[in-house]
């Protein structure tokens, strides 16, 4: 039976904004990076080319340099209606009642539409498969918390708000259990750490996270699981989850996680194709938000992570071999 499914989500067009000039120094996309603006620094370099930011009325180039008493306009263009479909697109659903689903999503998969990319997302999936909370919005229905697109895993989603509400607070207390399998580069010596750096957007690309004096407090436990020449198996639980965290921590302590283009430079392994990094959600647990039952759920790893695995060289150390 076909069933089609059509969600119309109408995106008001933004008020202007204007800008006044008064001690502000440098180019002008530097400048508007630096005001409190819901645009990132890309979108609005974007828009200085399309002719969207204006100073005194007049287009200008990226490279103009502000001046005291010049006024900017920003007129964000207008969005039309945005069309979310209902998909039919095969989930899988490690457990569902009637409060919330855990699903296993593949890499490669978005979890709910943005601009531009509003197809083939878990939320097109989800919207067809069940109703959804609608806490987060038209354009997040039922999604509590996120794993990045080439991140494969268990994802908790709720299916009305009570359940949203429940679980969300689960998250907020550091309740949850969340762990991670991460293949990293580089070999550890110590077999277990904490990393505990605070993240806040990166100052000059505004789409990626850095390490920040300042920032929220960000808190990742690393396990070893095995040793590979030039590779180490990870572990990983998380104590609070902010986005990309694992990644940028990785990063931070000079291990990458292989396969990120973003922290890792898109780190290959010799002759295996890899199509992002390989982070794996595999544990989750929550407080079933109705009957107050434990649930834990696992996932094995995909197959192009076993692939991955099965072409590096073990290290077996001495410890690990009973002396021998």
């Amino acid at each position: 039976m076909s069933r089609s499914k059509l969600k119309d989500i109408k995106i008001r067009m933004a008020d202007n904004i204007t800008i006044n000039i008064v001690d502000q120094v440098g180019r002008i996309d530097a400048v508007l990076a630096k005001e409190t603006l819901p645009y990132s620094r890309t979108t609005l370099s974007d828009w200085l080319l399309e002719g969207n930011v204006l100073v005194n009325g007049t287009q200008v180039k990226r490279s103009y340099k502000v001046s005291s008493g010049d006024v900017v306009t920003i007129t964000p263009p207008e969005i039309k209606d945005t069309e979310i479909l209902a998909e039919n697109i095969p989930l899988d659903i490690v457990y569902e009642d009637d409060d919330l689903l855990v699903v296993n999503k593949p890499q490669g998969m978005v979890v709910h539409p943005a601009a531009g990319h509003t197809s083939g997302t878990l939320v097109n999936a989800l919207i067809y498969h069940s109703p959804m909370s609608t806490i987060n919005g038209k354009f997040r229905p039922g999604i509590v918390h996120r794993i990045d697109r080439d991140t494969s895993g268990l994802l908790m989603v709720a299916k009305n708000d009570s359940a949203h509400q429940a679980l969300s607070a689960q998250l907020k207390a550091h309740k949850n259990q969340r762990i991670y399998i991460a293949l990293v580069r580089g070999e550890f010596q110590e077999d277990t750490g904490t990393i505990s750096a605070p993240l806040a957007r990166h100052k000059v690309d505004r789409k990626k996270q850095a390490v920040t004096e300042g920032g929220r407090e960000a808190i990742t436990h690393f396990q070893v699981l095995k040793r590979f020449v030039g590779y180490t198996l990870l572990k990983v639980r998380l104590e609070t989850g902010r986005t990309h965290q694992i990644r940028v921590h990785m990063t931070y302590i000079g291990h990458p996680i292989v396969g990120d283009p973003v922290y890792g430079n898109a780190q290959k392994l010799p002759n295996v194709s890899l199509n992002g990094q390989l982070l794996h959600a595999k544990t989750l647990s929550l407080t079933q938000p109705t009957t107050g039952e434990q649930l834990t759920f696992d996932s094995v790893l995909p197959d192009y992570f076993d692939q991955a695995l099965a072409t590096l060289t073990p290290i077996i150390r001495k410890d690990e071999n009973n002396g021998k």
